[in-house]
């Protein structure tokens, strides 16, 4: 018989919370059922979380920073702080590296990924956080600004409404958390099919993720992508890419691509990142 984890249980963390990196596609539900934003608490070790917000995409950090506090001290957390950071020295801050180093759960807020970048990037307190995160001790979630940064190369801008171009998307360096995904998102609320099939063009080798508002991937330790959420997660998977025109094609002149797969997923449907195709959940 199955031993029955007990609250008990439970609370030596991380031996019993499962990590996970949910990268959610923005707008996530944060008044109703709140599932994603749970899903998070809970995966960072619900009431026994110690959770870290990181509001620096943010061009009011204080505002958005605060509203996340609040809905994580509703959940019932055990401790949140803010993670305020506004200037590169920020990132060496004594106190801001010492709640990095007992977090259960890193979130990182929307705004504008560049900027989220230019101030935590190399720094020790991002540092540590990743290589916490790679060693599935703390969960890790960021959320339309905070998904884009997850890839190594980053979409950090384009536009939309376009066919495929090299003029359609603006390209940067993440921070490399999953580094073999390249991220988009609100994608098909503002039309980003042709945005990230662009940024795809320029880097077969990688996974294009697109996610839809109020929609996670959540990347298991496993290898799976699990979905949650009320939109899609769409995936393209150029490995059997035949043909394109990339390095022919200039400014906005159309890029051809033949033999892409697209896979669509909703709500908890998975995809295999090492098979390389859905599974069932």
């Amino acid at each position: 018989m199955p031993e029955i984890e007990t609250k008990a249980q439970t609370t030596n963390y991380p031996q019993k919370i499962k990590t996970a990196i949910l990268v959610i596609g923005g707008a996530e539900d944060k008044v109703h059922g709140r599932e994603i934003l749970q899903t998070f608490f809970n995966r960072s070790g619900g009431c026994d979380a110690t959770i870290g917000i990181i509001p620096s995409a943010s061009r009011e950090p204080s505002l958005i920073g605060d509203r996340y506090y609040h809905i994580f001290q509703d959940m019932g957390a055990k401790e949140i702080k803010v993670l305020d950071v506004r200037d590169r020295d920020q990132g060496n801050d004594p106190g801001y590296l010492h709640y990095a180093e007992t977090c259960t759960g890193i979130f990182m807020t929307g705004g504008d990924q560049l900027r989220l970048c230019g101030l935590l990037a190399e720094t020790p307190l991002m540092d540590r956080i990743l290589e916490r995160v790679r060693n599935q001790e703390i969960t890790l979630a960021g959320t339309s600004a905070g998904a884009a940064v997850m890839g190594y190369q980053m979409i950090a801008g384009g536009s939309s409404g376009e066919c495929p171009n090299r003029g359609l998307v603006d390209m940067a360096t993440g921070f490399g958390v999953i580094p073999e995904v390249l991220i988009d998102q609100h994608f098909h609320n503002r039309n980003r099919l042709a945005r990230l099939l662009s940024a795809i063009a320029a880097h077969p080798d990688l996974l294009g993720v697109g996610i839809d508002e109020d929609t996670c991937a959540m990347f298991e330790s496993d290898h799976i992508i699990k979905v949650l959420g009320k939109g899609t997660v769409t995936i393209i998977d150029p490995r059997a890419i035949s043909h394109t025109n990339y390095d022919l094609a200039h400014g906005s002149e159309p890029i051809a691509l033949h033999n892409l797969q697209l896979h669509i997923l909703s709500h908890g449907e998975c995809y295999d990142l090492q098979q390389n195709q859905p599974v069932k959940g």
